[in-house]
């Protein structure tokens, strides 16, 4: 999952390596387990799979639909994926420094072509979540417990946790986390004997394309994971030193093949055209966890209360795990602490990343308190951790807990332990339950608190709205002999990332065929500060405001000729116009700035090719 099955037993080197055995039906029944939970969380989509998005973030999911759409043309053009000027024409912008995804974009290419991105954003979201619990199942089934439903509930946790489902509300890359799982399982298998440059060329592999899925929850995995290999260190310190060498050569191995192969790319995020610095007032820093959200429901869950999340959810719901899960997580930690070296890993992690998400002030019901937390001393352009949110390190400790309730789990099976080393002085192995009435009557109240834990957590199906088509115009390829190469086509209102959602859409839906203006990304400001969207030109401030008000302002001279100005900026050839809730007050405006309009098909036109 995220930075998710960090808390796997670190010292996995020391195990004798087990037989690589066949998926059992245990396993298919788990996976396919995952693929229903991952289509009950799409439902609402497949509704009208080609007319809604979102509910909650309506401009993210049309995005993303626009991303898939830019692998696809990227693919079938030969073009560029790590830039594109099909939006923000005539700046362009710059993909590696956006959530591009293209580590799916680009693969998927020929599946979006051939059922469109609105499907294939569905069929996705669903199989990235259910991918994520299944390789997590995989991770903690090979390499950290003998239960497979231990395995099982465990990987069903981490790949549809409340924060990755929160997030798979028009954010898929916050969803796509089925690398992660095999990239720790990886880091904890460097210090093999013999194998270093194995490992090495895996890891390495695997580092190098998460980089072009989610860069952000890689950094996650790799501190959660720095956290881990530390913790062990400080527990197992002979054995740590046994294998530093083993471990460091392979760390090299895997870091300079990810750098060989990631390089340009990464050089073109921080150095292309359109990249920037940050953002702009360090935005992201002030999103800080609510303490009270770690104790309550999240709002896509059964349990979960909308009217909550107005009172503390001011920014993203990425914890928010009830506090039945919370008690059974103090409980197990207590329990298993002698016992289980991954245990005491798993409360280190909780501890260190629950606090670090608290943000630069401590906030307590929805209030802010004068209480300074830990991002207060973390300068704004401090470089990796720039944009990153306090409250996103709240996903490492879910990953955390779903490994803690892997081990609980396995612990109350008793059939196996967890694969660890012979314990060392001061532990106390797990025992192997004997029979009788109050043993198995104790086994059964552990797995019904787990259970009891759990089952409030089961995600709903993601709220949807529908969205209109764009015009048959636009669909139809009527645009077309408006439209030469090298200029563009100006929707209205222009696309930006607080109006013009459904413009936004005609490019993702045509294929990307036609440039436009504007668009929702992160760009460069004058300073090289990032920004959302494209810096205002005066037209565009003249919509958006004329828009907000419902009413047209008096247009001056000055007014018509910044209209042509901004027009020549764009390259236009074609300003288009089509039903929407505002589209008779923006018809007065434009004509007012245009002259009259032609009606072509469901449009309203204006053919500015002469006159720019």
């Amino acid at each position: 999952m995220n930075s998710s099955s960090v808390a796997v037993e670190p010292v996995v080197a020391e195990v004798p390596r087990r037989p690589r055995r066949r998926p059992t039906r245990a396993d298919v029944l788990a996976i396919g387990a995952y693929v229903l939970l991952g289509v009950l969380v799409c439902l609402n989509y497949w509704g009208d799979v080609q007319h809604r998005v979102s509910s909650h973030l309506p401009t993210d999911h049309s995005w993303f639909e626009w991303l898939f759409a830019h692998g696809a043309h990227s693919v079938r053009h030969l073009e560029n994926p790590l830039f594109t000027v099909r939006q923000n024409t005539p700046d362009g912008v710059n993909m590696m420094a956006n959530t591009s995804l293209l580590g799916v974009t680009l693969p998927l290419a020929p599946l979006t072509l051939l059922l469109g991105p609105q499907v294939v954003y569905a069929l996705y979201l669903g199989a990235a979540l259910s991918a994520t619990a299944a390789t997590s199942y995989w991770m903690l089934s090979r390499h950290l417990v003998r239960s497979r439903a231990a395995a099982f509930v465990g990987g069903a946790f981490l790949g549809f946790a409340p924060g990755v489902v929160h997030h798979a509300n028009g954010q898929p890359n916050f969803a796509s986390n089925f690398l992660l799982p095999l990239i720790v399982a990886r880091v904890l298998r460097l210090g093999e004997p013999g194998r270093w440059r194995r490992n090495g060329i895996a890891l390495g592999l695997l580092v190098a394309y998460q980089i072009f899925i989610n860069e952000e929850m890689l950094l996650l995995t790799a501190l959660a994971c720095l956290v881990v290999v530390v913790a062990y260190a400080v527990q197992r310190p002979r054995a740590a030193r046994e294998r530093a060498g083993t471990f460091l050569a392979a760390i090299g191995v895997g870091g300079g093949l990810a750098l060989l192969l990631a390089a340009y790319p990464v050089w073109f995020q921080f150095n292309g055209p359109q990249s920037y610095r940050g953002l702009q007032g360090g935005v992201f820093h002030s999103w800080g966890e609510d303490l009270m959200a770690f104790v309550t429901f999240a709002r896509d869950t059964v349990a979960g209360d909308e009217a909550v999340e107005k009172t503390i959810g001011l920014t993203e719901q990425n914890s928010w795990f009830g506090w039945p899960l919370v008690l059974v997580a103090l409980v197990a930690l207590v329990l298993l602490w002698r016992r289980s070296l991954p245990a005491r890993i798993v409360a280190v992690l909780v501890v260190v990343f629950a606090v670090a998400a608290i943000g630069p002030k401590v906030r307590f019901d929805g209030v802010e308190t004068g209480v300074d937390g830990p991002w207060a001393y973390v300068p704004d352009d401090l470089p990796l951790v720039e944009m990153m949110m306090p409250t996103r390190l709240t996903l490492v400790v879910a990953g955390a807990l779903g490994v803690l309730l892997a081990l609980a789990w396995n612990a109350l099976a008793g059939g196996g332990r967890p694969a660890v080393p012979a314990p060392r002085s001061g532990e106390t192995p797990d025992p192997v339950p004997a029979a009788g009435s109050r043993r198995r009557w104790l086994r059964g109240l552990g797995y019904a608190a787990i259970l009891a834990a759990l089952l409030p957590l089961c995600p709903r199906p993601l709220p949807a709205q529908r969205i209109d088509p764009p015009p048959h115009f636009i669909t139809a390829g009527g645009w077309r002999p408006y439209v030469p190469a090298g200029r563009t086509l100006v929707p209205v209102p222009i696309p930006s990332n607080v109006h013009g959602l459904a413009t936004l859409r005609w490019s993702a839906l045509t294929g990307q065929e036609f440039p436009i203006p504007g668009g929702y990304f992160i760009g460069p400001n004058s300073n090289g500060e990032g920004v959302f969207g494209a810096p205002n030109r005066p037209t565009s401030t003249l919509v958006y405001a004329t828009m907000d008000a419902n009413q047209v302002p008096t247009i001056t001279a000055e007014h018509r000729r910044q209209a042509v100005e901004d027009l020549r900026f764009w390259r236009a050839s074609v300003v288009v116009l089509g039903a929407g809730p505002r589209e008779p007050v923006l018809r007065e405006l434009m004509t007012a700035l245009l002259g009259p309009p032609q009606r072509v098909d469901d449009v309203y036109l204006w053919n500015v090719r002469d006159r720019v």
